[in-house]
């Protein structure tokens, strides 16, 4: 199975991005499942229902989320109805929405997607060690890939999370810091991973927000209000191909695109 993984879709420009990107990503990669993550689509924070709408309309088979999950209050009003949607699993019981799903793609190929969020400086969940743990367990079909979404911030926490799960899932990729790493692999048990995917949306803000306000923050230490950034983008993800046999990963590849380059690795 071909599985594209595209990272934190940043806003308006990240969004026009995926729109004009995934045809000829298509063409090269040929996946059966497309993957995004979708928490700051909306304006930077969140999403909304018509974005996810448009996703999939676009080609998108199954969105995760992270930190600003609820960040658009109107998600409420559809993330339980929407079953290609995933939060993440590690909230409390009784948290609306699921914290994975089966996602179904082309050619009859299905996959299980999971949603975990990191506790080091991000507001403490349960903990996402034993969460993945307990939904492993509750599989009925263990050949069936496992996509895993680690939205986290500290890089140890990432590493960690790929190792506990190597050999018994297809891949853990990390999202959050909007910066790719350059550390992909498959591990010794056959996972793909790499600490961050990156993110898709504008190519000269800070992590996709508008430079003076981030400078001023770092500055004065004063409430600012981060604006995403307009401009040209940068598109950021991973393309990972599995073995139909066990379910795991044979290769992960880099993707990373500009607009004043283009260019593909």
């Amino acid at each position: 199975m071909n599985i594209l993984f595209i990272g934190d879709i940043v806003g308006a420009v990240g969004r026009n991005a995926l729109k004009q990107q995934l045809p000829s990503l298509k063409t090269k990669y040929r996946p059966d499942i497309i993957l995004v993550n979708g928490e700051n689509a909306a304006h930077g924070r969140g999403i909304t229902r018509q974005i996810a709408r448009e996703f999939f309309e676009w080609g998108v088979h199954g969105i995760s989320m992270g930190n600003h999950t609820w960040d658009q209050k109107e998600i409420f009003d559809f993330i339980d109805d929407e079953p290609r949607m995933v939060r993440p699993a590690n909230y409390p019981p009784g948290t609306p929405g699921r914290g994975w799903t089966t996602i179904k793609g082309l050619n009859g190929k299905e996959l299980v997607l999971i949603n975990l969020m990191g506790r080091a400086f991000l507001p403490p969940l349960d903990d996402p060690f034993q969460k993945a743990d307990d939904i492993l367990k509750s599989l009925p079909d263990r050949k069936r890939p496992v996509f895993v979404d680690f939205h986290a911030e500290a890089t140890s926490e990432k590493i960690a999370m790929g190792w506990h799960l190597d050999g018994r899932v297809a891949a853990v990729v990390g999202t959050h810091t909007h910066v790719q790493s350059h550390d992909e692999r498959v591990l010794p048990g056959g996972t793909a991973y790499v600490t961050d995917v990156g993110m898709t949306g504008p190519m000269n803000g800070i992590l996709g927000m508008e430079k003076e306000s981030v400078l001023q923050k770092f500055k004065t230490s004063l409430p600012v209000r981060f604006v995403v950034d307009e401009g040209k983008w940068h598109f950021h993800g991973v393309a990972v191909e599995t073995d139909d046999a066990t379910g795991l990963a044979k290769s992960i590849k880099l993707i990373r695109l500009n607009e004043d380059q283009f260019i593909m690795e």
